[in-house]
């Protein structure tokens, strides 16, 4: 469905039935805000809202921000504006752009983001509140995930190590995005995605965030990553080494002044196997269950 520029509806201040004002929840459940940006996506955004949507957690609100579709991804997100936040289609300047958009509107006290063609796996909210809940210290944490196709076929499980900041700057961004949620708070002591980075603002974000605070690791998968050839990390390769070039030039640490770094990413990148190893990540089995629901989701899919 063609939309014009500007079009969209803002469904901020409606009575939701998926979604609470944060703070005022009687069980306290923390409030989840996760945003979902899209363009041209519409062969997958209706599974990923749905992973977001059927959740099942009473305490969350949801945001989508697309860039103007020309194909039916408004009417798709229309048939859910009930159970949203906020909404609008509208052109912008690319994905961080949206984001920060979206993430301007979140009022959430945990907040995370999920891309069109990802998914969220079953529960993963109420993991994510658990966690956040058990461990008021923690201002920012990751799950595992899973990686899958086009199909939503699984390829292999993505079952990572602990942080460590100097993996993350001189060997490649490990941490599974969907899969990353942190407080409102840390977001904002940040200020938030920078605009410059249209490929690596995920890492860039991380990093910044794990300056400041020590980042957890959530074991357990959270999310579902597609993996194919139009993907825009497998597109832009080259653009994409040239932002994380950038982080890692902006990290001014003692070991980067020390060291050059054709000397630090083999020792990061032996580092990141020895621990992932520890981790199990190499041997790493999916629970019956999510493969079961992965399965029902590819299932479902293929019936289009």
């Amino acid at each position: 469905m063609n939309r014009k520029p500007g079009a969209g509806r803002d469904m901020q201040d409606t009575t939701l039935p998926h979604a609470s004002t944060p703070h005022e929840t009687p069980s306290r459940l923390p409030v989840i805000s996760v945003v979902t940006c899209s363009f041209q996506q519409g062969r997958y955004l209706e599974q990923a809202m749905r992973s977001v949507l059927d959740q099942g957690y009473p305490a969350f609100e949801y945001i989508v921000i697309d860039g103007g579709s020309t194909d039916d991804s408004a009417e798709i997100i229309r048939r859910h504006q009930s159970a949203l936040a906020y909404w609008i289609s509208e052109p912008d300047r690319g994905q961080t752009d949206a984001l920060i958009k979206g993430f301007a509107r979140a009022r959430g006290d945990i907040c995370g983001w999920l891309c069109s063609d990802d998914l969220l796996l079953s529960g993963a909210l109420h993991a994510v509140a658990e966690f956040f809940s058990a461990h008021p210290e923690v201002m920012a944490a990751y799950g595992d995930a899973l990686w899958i196709d086009a199909e939503g076929r699984l390829l292999r499980p993505k079952k990572e190590m602990g942080f460590n900041r100097f993996v993350l700057l001189y060997d490649h961004n490990y941490i599974p995005q969907p899969s990353m949620f942190w407080r409102r708070a840390l977001y904002e002591a940040v200020s938030g995605l920078d605009p410059r980075f249209d490929l690596a603002m995920d890492a860039d974000l991380w990093e910044r965030f794990s300056a400041r605070t020590r980042i957890a690791h959530i074991p357990r998968y959270l999310s579902c990553m597609r993996f194919y050839p139009e993907q825009k990390t497998r597109s832009r390769k080259a653009e994409g080494r040239r932002e994380d070039g950038a982080i890692r030039g902006g990290a001014d640490t003692f070991v980067a002044r020390a060291f050059t770094s054709a000397a630090l990413r083999p020792m990061a990148r032996c580092l990141r196997i020895a621990a992932k190893a520890l981790a199990g990540g190499y041997t790493a089995r999916v629970p019956q269950e999510q493969l079961a629901w992965l399965e029902q989701c590819a299932a479902g899919e293929a019936r289009k």
